[in-house]
């Protein structure tokens, strides 16, 4: 809330609307990737069980539908971002990628994905075009709005669409920046925020799964 009345403030006293804007932007983000961050560390059960995924059904970058079963007996990587996106997501999928393969064989089970939280421009071919800059093995997975809204609650991530008066069509998604690890009953492992590297990610992988 602290950085709702700030911004309120701001616009009442002295800054330009496109200024205003842009630190609106800001803020929002801030905001997303906080709170998100906080809710993976702090929401469990009292059995210490962390309350981040479940049950979803989604499409695969193939166009086949498939839900948490189809994945389960081996862990997966999860990032949700959007195709479209500059740079968060293309960075963190090479992190992603890079870790698997630093582990070589103890690696080669875990099961990168991509979610995407842009379901109306990222359709499973855009997705498979993009996921192939990664490798042949990154999975996207997108589907209806109410699709990706539900998978999206369950892991806790947050997102939002940011418009570009200028150009309607090239529009941003703000969202939280973190990589999850589900075990290969589909339980919550561990979660990566951004500023892991690669090195660091397969260490915490391997720790995670014990490996």
């Amino acid at each position: 809330m602290e950085y709702v009345r700030l911004g309120r403030k701001i616009m009442q006293n002295t800054l330009k609307p496109s200024i205003i804007f842009g630190l609106g932007v800001l803020l929002l983000a801030a905001a997303l990737g906080g709170y998100a961050l906080w809710s993976t560390r702090s929401l469990s059960t009292s059995s210490g069980v962390a309350l981040v995924g479940g049950p979803f059904t989604m499409v695969n970058h193939k166009g086949v539908t498939v839900t948490d079963k189809d994945f389960r007996g081996k862990p997966m990587l999860l990032f949700f971002g959007f195709t479209f996106c500059p740079d968060i997501c293309p960075t963190e999928l090479q992190v992603m990628t890079a870790a698997i393969s630093e582990l070589g064989e103890a690696g080669k089970d875990i099961q990168p994905i991509l979610v995407t939280v842009d379901p109306e421009r990222d359709t499973p071919d855009v997705l498979a075009a993009y996921v192939s800059n990664f490798g042949d093995n990154v999975i996207g997975l997108t589907g209806s709005a109410q699709q990706v809204e539900t998978m999206a609650g369950a892991y806790r991530v947050f997102y939002a669409r940011q418009d570009n008066p200028k150009d309607p069509a090239n529009y941003l998604m703000d969202h939280s920046s973190i990589i999850y690890l589900m075990g290969p009953d589909g339980s919550f492992l561990k979660h990566f925020s951004y500023t892991t590297d690669a090195k660091a990610l397969a260490e915490g992988l391997k720790k995670a799964l014990g490996r």
